[in-house]
């Protein structure tokens, strides 16, 4: 049992909801979230003319921890040009939806609880929901392996679209884990002390980060370093078998998890290069 799951009884809060977004809100920060962000790290998003119609899963690579800032530029910059239906709900990690503070900004936002019951209903809806399938363990990966998709072999998210018969469209993001330095993620001091259990957390980190210096755990707050990202929205990938038997399927799922990582991952490879050469942090290595 998480935490999530002990308290989630005696709050008033549903982290099940649909209803906890502001469309206000989204449409009021948009425009300076794109502009400071933007500015701070140098930010390009590219691709978003292949965002296609009604309901869709986008699935990411997680950078900056619970921070990820580059969630919020991706979103800016698809509602500056679709308008609100780009705009994905957040199926959230149940950490994130369990404290006070974070969760009631998370959700205004779109943050929803991760479960195939609430992508359902976005999906029925005909809107968009985004996951980042490697969660702790993509958000939290060492610098070494900042350029690198870390799915753990999770293949939940392929599972969702192919039942729930919607395109995945895959969003890449560059540059954006360059912004701390993660030393370990901490594998062996998540186990010792049963965070798998109770956060629901693989890792533990050991992290260098501004202004803290060393930090252990996943800080939820530190200051990033401005260093250039690139976010890229590929093609839509649909499958050829849809439905609950294909998605029953362990063997072709897994096919099908192996396309869409290969293929995020040439886009990342491809993407940090080209940061590289446009000198996305100083004396930094590919």
């Amino acid at each position: 049992m998480s935490i999530y799951d002990l308290f989630k009884g005696k709050t008033r809060f549903d982290g099940d909801s649909m209803e906890n977004r502001s469309e206000t809100m989204i449409e009021w920060i948009s425009t300076p979230v794109s502009f400071l962000l933007g500015k701070y790290f140098r930010a390009e998003v590219r691709g978003l003319s292949r965002i296609p119609q009604g309901a869709a899963l986008y699935v990411g690579n997680h950078n900056m921890g619970m921070l990820s800032l580059d969630s919020f530029i991706f979103a800016a910059e698809a509602f500056r040009m679709h308008g609100i239906n780009a705009v994905p709900y957040g199926l959230a990690h149940d950490a994130a939806m369990f404290l006070p503070l974070a969760r009631d900004f998370i959700a205004s936002f779109g943050g929803i609880r991760a479960c195939h019951e609430n992508a359902a209903k976005i999906f029925a809806a005909g809107k968009k929901a985004i996951v980042y399938p490697g969660g702790d363990v993509d958000a939290l990966r060492p610098f070494k392996h900042r350029n690198r998709i870390v799915f753990g072999g999770r293949t939940g998210y392929v599972r969702l679209a192919i039942s729930e018969n919607v395109p995945i469209v895959p969003v890449v993001a560059a540059g954006a884990h360059s912004v701390y330095i993660i030393l370990t993620d901490g594998r062996k001091i998540a186990k010792t002390l049963r965070f798998d259990k109770l956060f629901r957390s693989e890792v533990w980190p050991i992290t260098l980060c501004l202004p803290w210096g060393l930090v252990i755990g996943p800080g939820l707050f530190f200051l990033p370093w401005p260093s250039k990202i690139i976010i890229e929205v590929m093609e839509p990938i649909s499958f050829d078998r849809q439905g609950p038997e294909a998605a029953s399927d362990d063997r072709y799922v897994r096919l099908c998890a192996d396309k869409v990582e290969t293929a995020m991952q040439a886009t990342l490879s491809r993407l940090a290069r080209e940061r590289k050469q446009k000198g996305g942090r100083r004396g930094e290595k590919s």
